[in-house]
């Protein structure tokens, strides 16, 4: 039995987490953090309640100036990782991957949809074929969404900068958009538009159940969702 925490147990995807993981053989929730609510513990008590529980792995969906110290207290306690916190600057990415990736395995990405993640692929073959198009990403979510552009925007952006591509960047926020991207080669007398839309939430909660079930069994280092998924579809 895989023991789970979930950090932002009270947020849209903390929530969802929860719920799913009372569906799903294997794995129980044991402990749940967030600032209010009932049933949760504050983040203030998270390396006394991961040691009680015997915690196996924190999910953390929370805000980029929580996760980081949410990150250092669970690698310390031994506890492995699943973080889909966004909005976090390189800075401090890179802080949270050097200040843990010897001490506990941690999944880390903007977003675990799998079809997120194979448009990420799409895109880098699309780019390497359409050289001189114009590229542009447009994305779209729920007006309360806190960074604009998304982390998944700026992946599929940092993907394409890598090689050698500009890349024009475009966020809409309005209603209830669970989450719409779009990436646009425009050519003469012709385009290319590459979409994934979000139907619901569940498509994040789908990846973030395989990555715990993945993590639980790795060796310590830093893995994004392109690992596990290279590892469950073989």
């Amino acid at each position: 039995m895989i023991r789970v925490a979930v950090s932002g147990a009270n947020g849209r995807m903390g929530r969802l987490i929860v719920e799913r993981i009372k569906q799903e053989e294997g794995i129980e929730t044991v402990a749940a953090f967030d600032l209010v609510g009932e049933g949760v513990s504050h983040p203030d008590r998270m390396s006394e309640v991961l040691s009680e529980r015997d915690v196996d792995v924190l999910v953390d969906f929370t805000i980029a100036d929580a996760v980081r110290l949410n990150a250092i207290t669970a690698a310390e306690a031994g506890v492995n990782l699943v973080i889909g916190t966004t909005g976090m600057s390189d800075e401090d990415l890179e802080a949270i991957r050097s200040e843990i990736k010897d001490k506990v395995a941690a999944v880390i990405s903007p977003n675990f949809s799998i079809g997120v993640n194979l448009l990420w692929r799409l895109i880098k073959d699309a780019a390497d074929m359409l050289d001189g198009y114009d590229i542009a990403i447009i994305e779209a979510h729920h007006r309360t969404k806190l960074d604009a552009p998304s982390g998944t925007a700026l992946r599929a952006a940092g993907l394409l900068q890598e090689m050698g591509k500009h890349v024009d960047l475009h966020a809409i926020r309005g209603g209830d958009i669970v989450g719409d991207h779009t990436v646009l080669f425009s050519g003469i007398g012709e385009r290319l538009e590459i979409t994934h839309r979000a139907h619901s939430r569940d498509a994040f909660v789908n990846g973030v159940i395989r990555a715990i079930r993945w993590v639980n069994r790795r060796e310590q280092g830093i893995y994004s969702m392109d690992d596990v998924m290279e590892s469950t579809t073989r």
